[in-house]
């Protein structure tokens, strides 16, 4: 197949690395349109794969079987819609990254758009790109057209395992959702990783509280003690990590906070709730934000997505 993997990040350059293993034709599509995209990646058993792809083609992307999105929320919905009337009417769009909200920018988008959430992580070192844990992709329609892809999971899944097809995505994105809620401001509150979160019992709990509220209006039942361990599981299995909100706090950068507790807050309001402990949350990261040096937030996006025609 051909794939371009929109955004060349830590997990885009992942991919493209797995991918181009699997014998797959792919390119990158940068923010800057360079002609190449090197990638220098340590895989999990600490293989070093060093290639260069090609990058910005548009007659590759106008050929392509499957855009595969590894931005950042925030940049999502821009770089898409600057690439859409490139994209071959029936050419699948896959979002993969954290939190929620983008479907509602992208409407107009008229390709079969899927969603999923991976929890493969990646670290930057320099030039490098370290694949440090293992994790499972889920992956599914946002539209019952969108069914008809669900080949996709295999082929992904020989690439870099493990990948699930669900018919009913929501769920999924619904309960990572919740981990991102708590873990990731909550890490930037108290600058710590992943395993130290433990010291804060109550606010996990409070925290757990009102999501599974939220999500009992949304249609996605889950009992406080189920989300509970869930996130006791994730914080243990992720304890030397920082967050990628933290990571984003410290270097400056714009975080997704928008898409992650803005976007729970969004649906909190439209069903008529509040959300007082996860309000906080937001506000402090967002106050956070406001206080990078009198400098423009870092989105990673110091210009608009481009395509070299």
């Amino acid at each position: 197949m051909k794939i371009t993997v929109l955004g060349c990040g830590a997990l885009g350059q992942i991919w493209l690395t797995a991918l181009a293993r699997q014998g797959h034709e792919v390119q990158g599509w940068l923010r800057v349109p360079h002609s190449w995209c090197p990638t220098r990646v340590i895989d999990l058993q600490g293989q070093i794969s060093s290639n260069t792809f090609i990058a910005n083609d548009p007659l590759f992307l106008e050929q392509s079987d499957l855009l595969l999105v590894t931005l950042k929320a925030p940049q999502v919905s821009a770089a898409i819609s600057n690439l859409q009337s490139l994209l071959r009417a029936e050419t699948p769009v896959l979002l993969l990254h954290n939190g929620m909200g983008t479907l509602d920018e992208l409407r107009d988008v008229t390709q079969p758009l899927l969603r999923g959430i991976t929890t493969h992580a990646a670290m930057r070192a320099g030039t490098t790109i370290q694949h440090i844990a293992a994790g499972i992709t889920h992956i599914g329609p946002v539209s019952r057209e969108g069914a008809r892809y669900s080949y996709l999971a295999d082929l992904l899944h020989q690439a870099l395992p493990d990948v699930a097809w669900h018919d009913d995505i929501a769920s999924a994105c619904w309960r990572k959702l919740a981990i991102n809620c708590i873990i990731n401001p909550l890490s930037v509150e108290h600058n710590c990783q992943n395993g130290a979160l433990r010291a804060w019992p109550e606010q996990i709990a409070l925290l757990c509280d009102e999501i599974a509220q939220l999500m009992a209006r949304e249609g996605q039942h889950i009992e406080v003690d189920n989300l509970r361990a869930i996130i006791y599981d994730v914080i243990d299995s992720t304890a030397a990590n920082v967050s990628s909100m933290l990571q984003d706090i410290r270097a400056q950068r714009q975080t997704e906070i928008d898409y992650i507790t803005g976007y729970l807050l969004r649906r909190a309001r439209s069903q008529g709730i509040t959300l007082p402990e996860n309000s906080r949350l937001y506000d402090l990261v967002k106050r956070k934000e406001s206080q990078y040096e009198r400098q423009p937030i870092r989105t990673g996006m110091p210009r608009s997505w481009q395509r070299r025609d």
